[in-house]
């Protein structure tokens, strides 16, 4: 592994303890998080394809949520540390260690993706990659949930993030860039978490379209 992917993978498993610990059970204090992710699992559940990948999972406490929620979801994430945590934490789930950019999934399989905050240190450059290999995964009607730092501003904004350097987006320039992937936006959600960085939380929930005879696609 090379790149940003690999001082990734090494960063987080610098942290692993202190970010679990931290984040075990962070979502008791972000409602509006845990409001989408609900709402992402509640339509998923009603596409009948409840296979659902956590990229970039981390410790798994994501992962084991939507478990939770109905789902029959499964952690992916880059750090092997990350992933041996997760494991001893939450035996009974499944955690494979890959890339976002090539995941171990087939085509059209998932009625699911969730990305909390995961997709934050991918160059801008590489993102459209990145975005269109979760399209690939997805079945049609399937939905991604993307959560990221928010700005105002009119480019992303690299910063130092506390693991490892990341990018905060403008909500419209990464709604545009699910559109061009193929996905259609459902629901936007921007507020302020009063963090010390400045940003604002951003989720944007986007389906893939359902196919109809003819070639054309019909709405979610």
């Amino acid at each position: 592994m090379s790149g940003y992917q690999g001082e990734t993978a090494a960063a987080y498993d610098g942290v692993v303890e202190l970010y679990a610990s931290l984040f075990d059970d962070r979502l008791q204090n972000r409602p509006f998080a845990r409001t989408m992710i609900r709402t992402f699992a509640e339509l998923v559940r009603a596409t009948g394809n409840a296979r659902t990948a956590d990229v970039g999972c981390g410790p798994g406490h994501l992962t084991a949520m939507l478990n939770d929620l109905g789902l029959d979801a499964f952690g992916i994430d880059v750090s092997p540390g990350m992933l041996a945590h997760a494991r001893r934490a939450r035996p009974a789930l499944r955690f494979e260690e890959a890339r976002m950019e090539r995941l171990p999934v087939e085509d059209g399989a998932l009625g699911g993706v969730l990305a909390h905050y995961s997709m934050i240190h991918t160059p801008p450059a590489e993102l459209p990659a990145l975005l269109a290999e979760q399209v690939r995964v997805l079945a049609p009607g399937g939905l991604l949930l993307v959560s990221f730092f928010g700005t105002e501003g009119p480019e992303p904004v690299r910063f130092d993030h506390k693991v490892t350097p990341a990018y905060s987006w403008p909500v419209d320039r990464l709604a545009a860039m699910l559109t061009e992937a193929g996905l259609v936006t459902v629901a936007r959600l921007l507020h302020d978490p009063k963090s010390e960085r400045g940003f604002l939380d951003a989720h944007v929930l986007a389906g893939r379209p359902e196919a109809q005879e003819g070639g054309s696609t019909a709405r979610l």
